[in-house]
């Protein structure tokens, strides 16, 4: 009975030295990041220099050589550029014009939706039906939907505390509403565009053609234009003009993910991977979706060079290129992982913006949920509480589902978010520096406590 009491007492001993060694060292790297993190400047170079950058355009190589540059300034043991054949969608010029009855038409403002094909430069007139929902749409008679525009006017919903719910929601008005609309004979679509924001930015976003149906072309509305639309079509006939030239080229074209690492004290083998996604769509500059999660993936190597931290574990950042329309990168790498019979032990992506963090989701048995929450307490004096999210990301999804890597996914505040997602207005202004460094020392904290202690 002594026996077990000294060694309960040890073992109490041992575990309260260690949560005091991992505490003073989550308080060196938050001192490192918060201090002298070169992120912020690093989002700078790229949004500024670079600026948006979607798959296959010469930004987008441009950002392949910034982050490539980018990784061996952090230190990087190894740097390296993983092939990825991508698609290649143009906007070109576009515009939609609105009138109501017989009035005169005005021009408002609107975005193609990506990968959408447009009227091939020629105007497209048609009267405009407004529904709210895809069951509202089932409703119609053939007669209203055959050769007009219909207007998917869903509201994105504002009851959801965590706003990445709602746009579970509401995206699928996005992605699926041509197709829809296009088997009963519809001309075009105009949507309500995926947002939270009291403003009128359009926002843009992949979308998705059943080839059994005519490609027909989509815009979005920011939500006042859609506010307009919607009371223009309860009081009478209103009509559209739409005119793009949108198109997906038929080629693939070569480009690369941009991957960094350290290699692991002890299981140089075994492999932590933590990346965002390098292209963006072709408005603003990409800061928050995703530019944001690249420089904070990049930090984490920077500040474990800087504080001498030597993981047991590789540590491998990855800049994934075409997430936003085709997710060829995040294919890429976990081919070339199972090619290659890599083990890795997590795959964490950061893919929600530069905002405060507030938790890491996880995709993972509850077993091994429970033995990386055993450590949340670390986390509180950072503000970071959230550990009950299952939250992963798209470029590491593959990896995740094909090699059953163990998953999570930086979760920081999303109430602005879909502001700013996919706009005009996703700027480097609208990234707070201290929130984007945040964001960094939550990555690296959570980082480094899965290699120190070997949790997975």
């Amino acid at each position: 009975m002594k026996f077990r009491l000294i060694t309960a007492f040890a073992c109490l001993a041992m575990a309260s030295a260690n949560a005091q060694q991992d505490s003073l060292q989550f308080r060196k790297i938050s001192d490192e990041i918060l201090l002298n993190g070169t992120c912020y400047e690093n989002l700078r170079v790229l949004c500024k220099k670079v600026g948006n950058r979607l798959s296959g355009t010469p930004a987008a190589a441009k950002a392949v050589t910034w982050g490539e540059k980018a990784m061996k300034a952090a230190g990087a043991d190894n740097v390296w550029l993983q092939p990825a054949d991508v698609p290649y969608w143009h906007r070109g010029n576009e515009s939609l014009m609105i009138r109501r009855g017989d009035g005169k038409y005005q021009k408002v403002t609107a975005l193609s939706l990506g990968n959408i094909e447009g009227t091939g430069g020629k105007p497209l007139e048609a009267a405009i039906v407004m529904v709210r929902s895809f069951e509202e749409f089932k409703t119609l008679p053939d007669n209203m939907v055959k050769g007009k525009f219909i207007f998917f006017n869903y509201r994105f919903r504002q009851d959801f505390p965590f706003t990445f719910n709602g746009y579970g929601d509401a995206v699928k008005y996005r992605w699926a509403s041509p197709s829809i609309a296009a088997a009963r004979g519809a001309v075009g679509v105009i949507i309500r565009s995926m947002s939270t924001g009291a403003d009128d930015a359009p926002h843009t976003g992949s979308m998705h053609y059943n080839d059994s149906f005519a490609k027909i072309p989509e815009m979005a509305l920011g939500n006042y234009t859609a506010d307009s639309l919607e009371h223009y079509c309860m009081k009478g006939k209103v009509y559209a003009k739409m005119q793009s030239d949108c198109h997906m080229t038929e080629k693939l074209v070569r480009s690369y993910n941009v991957i960094g690492e350290i290699k692991g004290s002890q299981y140089p083998d075994r492999i932590i991977t933590v990346g965002g996604h390098l292209d963006s769509w072709d408005v603003g500059e990409g800061a928050m979706d995703d530019g944001a999660g690249c420089v904070q993936s990049i930090e984490v190597l920077r500040a474990f060079k800087a504080l001498g931290i030597r993981p047991k574990y590789t540590i491998r950042a990855v800049l994934f290129m075409n997430e936003e329309n085709g997710l060829k990168g995040g294919l890429a790498y976990a081919d070339s992982a199972a090619a290659k019979n890599e083990y890795h032990v997590l795959c964490i992506e950061t893919d929600a913006g530069g905002f405060t963090p507030r938790g890491i989701g996880m995709e993972m048995s509850e077993v091994k949920k429970e033995k990386i929450r055993n450590f949340k307490n670390l986390f509180l004096p950072y503000g970071v509480y959230d550990f009950s999210q299952e939250e992963g990301g798209a470029d590491i999804g593959p990896l995740h589902r094909k090699l059953d890597v163990p998953a999570a996914g930086l979760m920081p505040d999303s109430q602005r978010y879909f502001d700013l997602h996919h706009t005009n207005n996703d700027t480097f202004e609208n990234v707070n520096h201290r929130e984007l460094k945040l964001g960094a020392v939550a990555l690296t904290q959570f980082i480094y406590l899965i290699s120190e202690h070997e949790l997975l």
